[in-house]
């Protein structure tokens, strides 16, 4: 197989755009679509895809996040009216936000660990797709990804886990780059000669 340089300098510049600087124009059914089977391409041990998608648009974000705002108040009554601001707002922060959702449940062949791995690869492969259509992205989980009520209310399911939140949009904002990991601190390297 040949290099590939444009995914050489992807990966070597890829990152997160804060979904608060995310705008329209968000993608189109269309460019969903194509976005959720690039996502879809990912290594599932046992042909399970233990994993789905919730699509959440237009305004029932807004509708949602009024839902989700009354979870909050009632775990914390004397949230600001800057906070409830933030939890009214938190589904609209990105024209498009997707849930990629864990369906693992146990096998005779596959662990429950490959099975929530592979939804991990989902979200990944998500957000690459969504940049490869043009868009930022961002992968979140936030509270609401492990509320029970809060889960209900965006259609996950009990014995479902969210892998992640999907937020997809627009920017303008310039993109800047954070300290990443030192090769030194996380890798063991063992046999093979030394360069």
């Amino acid at each position: 197989m040949a290099n590939n340089p444009h995914l050489f300098d992807y990966l070597s510049t890829r990152r997160s755009i804060p979904a608060p600087q995310m705008m329209e124009p968000g993608p189109d059914r269309s460019a969903i679509t194509a976005m959720l089977t690039l996502a879809s391409r990912v290594p599932d041990h046992g042909k399970l895809a233990p994993w789905r998608f919730i699509v959440y648009r237009g305004s029932e974000r807004a509708r949602l996040g009024e839902q989700l705002l009354a979870v909050a108040l009632a775990r914390n009554p004397d949230m600001t009216l800057e906070m409830q601001e933030v939890e009214r707002q938190r589904l609209l922060r990105a024209p498009l936000v997707i849930a990629v959702v864990s369906c693992a449940a146990p096998h005779v062949k596959v662990p429950v660990w490959e099975q929530e791995l592979s939804a991990g690869a989902v979200c990944l492969n998500l957000f690459m797709a969504a940049n490869a259509h043009g868009f930022a992205a961002n992968w979140l989980s936030e509270w609401i990804s492990y509320d029970e009520t809060a889960k209900a209310i965006l259609g996950v399911r009990a014995e479902e886990k969210v892998a992640g939140f999907l937020y997809i949009g627009s920017t303008n904002f310039p993109q800047t780059d954070r300290p990443r990991p030192d090769l030194s601190q996380i890798v063991t390297w063992t046999g093979g000669e030394e360069a």
